[in-house]
């Protein structure tokens, strides 16, 4: 037992020994065994994150200055000097393109000599870029590679001024040299894809052509190109793109004109849309959508709620540009609803009220909730006319004017005033078109109120015309029923006759005919039945 007992204190004092020792050499800063002891072995790559550290960084420097040569004032040697530096960069240092540092720096400055071939309007050497980067993009991850070339195309498309420099060109010919310079890019892009068999990038890039062929007026390319990438898109589920995508091809045929068919493209993107989270900049493009088809169907009312709710999201996320066009829109569906109102009292109910009402047999709550149209139009007013001031408000203000007072002359100022705001809109350019029209027409008819027969030149001299303009605008609207008038041609007059009495008796007697038709129908029908 005293064997046995004794053991165990020679063992301990041999451990507490060691341990003894041990923190001796701690003490003494052994570098060797220290870290082997407590377990805590040397890290490699920190080390050679010390030394890297203590070593400049080749690629790190030649960053740094060459975006030292962007920061001096912006001269045509110093951004040439920067682009050399950035260029050197993509392509220069081989060896680096696949760690971490070096990777960030290329990515770097690949962002920061698309912005200076975008500053320049270098569209050329915008569109070559990506193949210069090529070498790099070999030797990155693909995913990394899609975010700079969605990165790229970004920065493309954020300036308007791609292909001229001269501060004092037409701003039509700079937005349509940027598009021109998009659009190639984004072919350049497909091409490579498809040849490195980068199939999702593709597809977002092909979907991005379509918005720049959209931009650019040619909708029969853009639909060539979301035809067979819905397809791709609808086989991958991919609901994101479908949505976009979606939405394109609406506006598309909006454009076009084709309104069952932008209909029903906003309503896929609509339903694709419920699947997946919707950010508020694409659900305010998703609603400023709908409330241009409502517009085009004449339901001034409810667009105009839509409008709102896309001004709205827009605002929140500080969207100048767009909140702007919301608003403008806005200012717009309150012109039409109340023009649509006065024309409808003034020639009795037509075919304009169809939208009004549609299939609902009632007043929606969107109907409802812009009945204060005019109130809700004075607050937005009041509460964004300093940071939404511009032309484009004050261009409606000025139509809005016009169409109050019922002045053609007025009228024709506004647009001649600011056709650079209302041209270049296809929804404001087609209502404001509607919208002269109608004037003119109430214009017409009160004039020749109190006529039964009146020469044509005179009514054009009256309204300040020219006679062929108001003699074809004359005979539509004795097309339209609007006026009950013959024009005699030969004479250049216009016998106004009086209005027809409506007799009921007529109607009855048609109706009657209707139901003898039904009855005998049905009688032929049950003397077959018996025959078989």
């Amino acid at each position: 037992l005293r064997t046995t007992f004794g053991a165990k204190p020679t063992t301990m004092a041999i451990e507490t020994a060691d341990v003894e020792m041990a923190v001796e050499e701690t003490k003494a800063g052994d570098p060797a065994e220290t870290p082997t002891e407590t377990g805590e072995a040397a890290d490699p790559e920190q080390q050679q994150m010390e030394v890297d550290e203590a070593v400049p960084d080749e690629i790190v420097e030649a960053l740094e200055s060459a975006q030292a040569l962007i920061a001096t004032p912006s001269t045509t040697e110093s951004d040439e000097a920067a682009m050399a530096a950035f260029a050197a960069i993509v392509t220069g240092f081989p060896e680096r393109s696949s760690d971490d540092a070096g990777s960030r720096a290329k990515e770097a400055a690949v962002y920061a000599l698309a912005r200076l071939y975008a500053r320049r309007g270098r569209a050329a050497e915008m569109v070559g870029l990506l193949e210069t980067a090529s070498p790099f993009f070999a030797a990155i991850a693909k995913a990394k590679t899609a975010k700079i070339v969605r990165g790229v195309l970004d920065i493309a498309a954020e300036r308007h001024d791609v292909g001229t420099t001269d501060a004092d060109a037409t701003t039509q010919q700079q937005k349509t040299a940027s598009l021109d310079a998009q659009a190639e890019l984004c072919r350049r892009v497909i091409a490579w894809c498809r040849a490195e068999r980068r199939t999702f990038l593709r597809q977002r890039v092909e979907s991005r052509l379509a918005v720049v062929d959209y931009d650019r007026a040619r909708f029969d390319e853009a639909l060539k190109t979301i035809n067979p990438l819905l397809k791709e898109l609808k086989q991958l589920d991919d609901k994101q793109v479908l949505v976009e995508t979606h939405l394109t091809e609406a506006k598309i045929h909006a454009a076009l004109r084709n309104v069952p068919k932008a209909k029903a493209a906003l309503t896929a993107a609509r339903t694709n849309g419920n699947a997946v989270y919707v950010g508020p900049s694409l659900q305010g493009q998703l609603d400023e959508m709908s409330g241009t088809l409502h517009c085009e169907e004449s339901d001034y009312a409810t667009a105009y709620s839509y409008f709102l709710e896309a001004f709205e999201a827009y605002d929140s996320l500080d969207d100048k540009p767009r909140a702007a066009t919301c608003l403008k829109y806005m200012v717009l569906c309150q012109i039409l609803d109340d023009d649509d109102k006065g024309n409808r009292g003034f020639f009795g109910d037509s075919s304009s009220s169809k939208g009004k009402s549609g299939a609902k047999g009632g007043t929606s709550s969107s109907t409802k909730k812009s009945r204060g149209g005019g109130k809700a139009l004075a607050q937005i007013h009041a509460k964004h006319e300093v940071k939404y001031a511009g032309d484009d408000l004050d261009s409606m203000a000025a139509v809005a004017k016009a169409a109050k007072d019922r002045s053609l002359d007025a009228f024709e100022a506004a647009t001649v005033k600011f056709a650079a705001c209302l041209d270049k809109d296809l929804l404001v350019k087609h209502h404001l078109d509607q919208l002269y029209d109608h004037i003119l027409e109430r214009n017409l008819a009160k004039i020749i109120e109190p006529f039964a027969r009146c020469e044509i030149a005179h009514i054009a001299t009256l309204i300040n015309l020219g006679p062929a303009k108001v003699e074809h605008k004359l005979a539509q609207m004795i097309l339209d029923k609007k006026i009950n008038a013959t024009l005699a041609q030969g004479t250049g007059h216009l016998i106004v006759h009086d209005a027809a009495p409506n007799d009921p008796t007529y109607q009855a007697s048609l109706d009657v005919i209707k139901n003898m038709e039904d009855v005998v129908e049905s009688l032929f029908r049950r003397a077959e039945a018996l025959d078989a």
